[in-house]
């Protein structure tokens, strides 16, 4: 394979992250479910023709890392662009490279695009001509959904692959790695790092590579301005303080996990429910955010089996108001694990969308006479309340019989309470009230 990577000197004061890119397929850590014998991204390097493709997956799991390898087995040159920092000079750029090295040497191109999301649907046609003429292999890279954030088109061209956060025992490979190696690593720092606190550090890189090798080389840097021998656990402490779970506000962790909140409030467990909404105060959601969301749980999942659900969880969000962080989150977890161990009922909500879906295919139908005010005498005169059944004079405040629909319009039961909690009570009495309406009807 042909070398991607400077020589030992050239990376000397780079980050410890970027020094410790691995240069092999073997030197690579995780992703074994793409890299493994026999993996179809295995088989597609080992081709030596690799085709289009995606890379999705969390921060620090080494898509940039992966495209340089391929690009590097695959004998082709490697240009690397970010969306965050190009523009379409720089795309013009990249293609008039890739076509040069194409016409004068044969050279075949690997364009690699970080952060591919970021650039608008115009950009990203632009790539397609280019791919389809094979002027470039193209590799995008995304921390972020493909099917929402990339267009069709270019999906179409591109094979999706989904690169996994890294597990502990890949970080603390990592970490083990770093600091044995003397040449790029910090083996020549004499500095110890303790078993015990590989594994917290590893813990607290969440899943990413360059995080753990970020906060590994702080924390060697801090004990040697020390002059300790070894770091310590006050040394970890003060590295990591205030370091966040992986969370994006608007990406897919967001709402991946807003969707784990609300699936285990329906699925009525209180301890995965808490699991997530900590997850997500853990990684900085605006509580606010999520006490909008439980206060739509309370009524879309709850509902009218237990009322008591929508008044806890307002009550929770006037205390957080009122107390702040973190006091007030207290109050929002117990409205969680209340909502979580209420009996269920999405009658209201399935009865409200029933009904809007009525009301926008119906057209503005007239509202029957008898139900209209007639505050006028010319709106009497026009028979405005005119037969109206005033419920509370009639035999236990009901009016059997009456209709509350548009006079052409069929009436319709939106409403059908299930067999739980408070609706079961609910459901018993329109059930009554309907044996007076046939009542009514037979007579």
């Amino acid at each position: 394979m042909s070398s991607l990577f400077e020589n030992v000197d050239d990376l000397a004061g780079r980050p410890l992250a970027d020094r410790m890119r691995p240069t092999s397929l073997e030197g690579y850590i995780g992703q074994k479910h793409l890299l493994a014998d026999g993996k179809p991204l295995r088989q597609a390097i080992a081709s030596g023709h690799p085709h289009s493709m995606i890379f999705w997956g969390p921060p620090g799991t080494g898509k940039t890392t992966l495209g340089r390898l391929i690009a590097g087995y695959c004998d082709m040159e490697f240009i690397t662009i970010s969306a965050v920092l190009a523009g379409v000079k720089d795309v013009r750029s990249a293609v008039a490279r890739a076509q040069q090295l194409q016409q004068e040497q044969g050279r075949r191109t690997l364009l690699f695009v970080d952060e591919v999301h970021r650039f608008n649907k115009s950009q990203q046609d632009a790539f397609l001509p280019y791919v389809e003429d094979g002027t470039f292999t193209f590799i995008g890279a995304t921390t972020e959904n493909p099917s929402f954030e990339l267009n069709n088109a270019l999906l179409s061209r591109a094979r999706v692959y989904v690169l996994k956060a890294l597990e502990t025992e890949d970080l603390r490979e990592i970490i083990d790695r770093a600091m044995s190696d003397d040449k790029l690593g910090l083996a020549d720092r004499n500095i110890k790092f303790p078993e015990t606190l590989r594994g917290e550090l590893a813990q607290t890189a969440d899943g990413d590579g360059r995080r753990v090798l970020n906060l590994l080389e702080i924390a060697v840097d801090l004990a040697d301005s020390k002059d300790q021998s070894s770091v310590n656990e006050d040394d970890l402490s003060e590295v990591v303080s205030g370091t966040l779970r992986r969370f994006d506000k608007g990406g897919e962790a967001f709402y991946d996990q807003i969707s784990a909140l609300h699936k285990s409030v329906r699925g009525c467990s209180p301890d995965g429910a808490l699991y997530w909404l900590c997850r997500m105060l853990d990684g900085g959601c605006d509580p606010v955010y999520l006490m909008r969301r439980i206060v739509r749980m309370a009524s879309e999942d709850i509902g009218n089996a237990d009322p008591r659900g929508l008044r806890i969880a307002l009550d929770a969000w006037e205390t957080f108001d009122k107390l702040g962080r973190p006091e007030g989150e207290l109050a929002i977890a117990q409205a969680v694990i209340y909502l979580a161990s209420a009996p269920k009922s999405n009658a209201v909500y399935t009865a409200f969308n029933t009904a809007m879906q009525d009301v926008r295919s119906q057209g503005s139908a007239e509202v029957p006479l008898h139900l209209r005010n007639a505050p006028t005498k010319l709106m009497g005169e026009l028979g405005y309340g005119k037969e109206y059944r005033y419920a509370h004079d009639e035999p236990d405040a009901y009016a059997a019989g009456e209709n509350y629909f548009p006079d052409n319009m069929e009436q319709r039961q939106y409403y059908q309470p299930v067999n739980r909690g408070l609706e079961i009570q609910i459901s018993e009495k329109l059930e009554r009230l309907k044996v007076l309406d046939k009542q009514v009807k037979k007579s």
